[in-house]
């Protein structure tokens, strides 16, 4: 329009002729932009389109949180499962450990016991061998006395001196042995009774774990996942009702009472022992009583 009006303005014939034939190439380029939303069913169709993309363009970016939200999920779980691991390592450690002390402790007192009973053994070989000496010196005198020949008064007297002193230290030297072997035992002893000790109390520990695993399976199954239900759920006043003996000693003596009325004979034709614990509900048999369950 613009080069419309100089060419006009300037008076321009030739000009105008051609600014006019360039716009009405520019009309007929915009007629044909223009001609599709002019046809009945183009708006709706491009009101479809948007539809369209914008459901994908939302589809997209839940997939995206869907993704994110799983894989910082998945993290939480590596963490935790990183968690249990250095935590299941460090038991380990610690258990290994504690075996190699033990062992230690146990190989240096066996040493030190072998090495008592080496000096045992020792003293008694000597006592043996004093015993060898006084029987050979009585053979040879013996012997002498048979060719005439007697050893002075002070030789016997100076000999079993001797022989008393050795005697004297060698028993002392026993008693002494046999002091450290009962002490090494005792040790001994104490240390197996220690091991002894932790191994009952490691098993008395998975028994209590292994039970409260099966309490809280068969609480789980009578009501429910505890981080399932809120304090405000339907099912929490059962829950307080079911469970109300683990929190009330009168609750619970008056639960007893009333089980203790229908205590019966063990021969009674219609009466049967109390159970020992939660009568848990069988497996459901159809698929609807399943879906309700869940």
């Amino acid at each position: 329009c613009r080069a419309l009006r100089q060419r006009e303005a300037e008076e321009d014939e030739a000009g105008w002729a051609q600014a006019r034939e360039e716009a009405e190439v520019v009309r007929g380029e915009l007629q044909e932009v223009v001609r599709p939303l002019r046809e009945p069913g183009y708006r709706e169709a491009l009101r479809r389109k948007v539809e369209r993309a914008r459901k994908r363009r939302l589809r997209l970016q839940r997939r995206k949180q869907e993704a994110k939200a799983a894989k910082e999920e998945e993290a939480v779980r590596a963490a935790e499962r990183e968690a249990k691991i250095d935590q299941w390592r460090a038991k380990c450690i610690q258990e290994v450990e504690e075996k190699n002390r033990e062992r230690e402790l146990k190989a240096a007192a066996d040493s030190v016991l072998s090495e008592v009973r080496k000096k045992q053994a020792d003293t008694k070989r000597m006592v043996d061998i004093l015993r060898a000496l006084e029987k050979l010196r009585k053979l040879r005198k013996e012997a002498a006395g048979r060719k005439g020949v007697c050893p002075p008064p002070s030789a016997d007297e100076a000999f079993e001196t001797q022989v008393e002193s050795l005697r004297t230290l060698l028993k002392n030297r026993t008693e002494l042995y046999e002091a450290e072997e009962r002490a090494l035992r005792v040790m001994l002893e104490g240390e197996q009774e220690e091991e002894r000790k932790r191994e009952m109390e490691k098993k008395q520990k998975k028994e209590r774990e292994k039970l409260l695993q099966q309490k809280l399976e068969i609480d789980s199954k009578l009501f429910g996942e505890p981080d399932e239900f809120p304090l405000a759920h339907l099912l929490q006043p059962f829950r307080e009702y079911y469970l109300q003996a683990e929190h009330s000693v009168a609750a619970l003596i008056q639960i007893r009472h009333e089980w203790d009325q229908y205590l019966v004979p063990a021969d009674h034709p219609e009466g049967s022992c109390i159970p020992p614990g939660w009568v848990l509900p069988s497996l459901p048999t159809n698929d609807t009583w399943a879906s309700a369950v869940r």
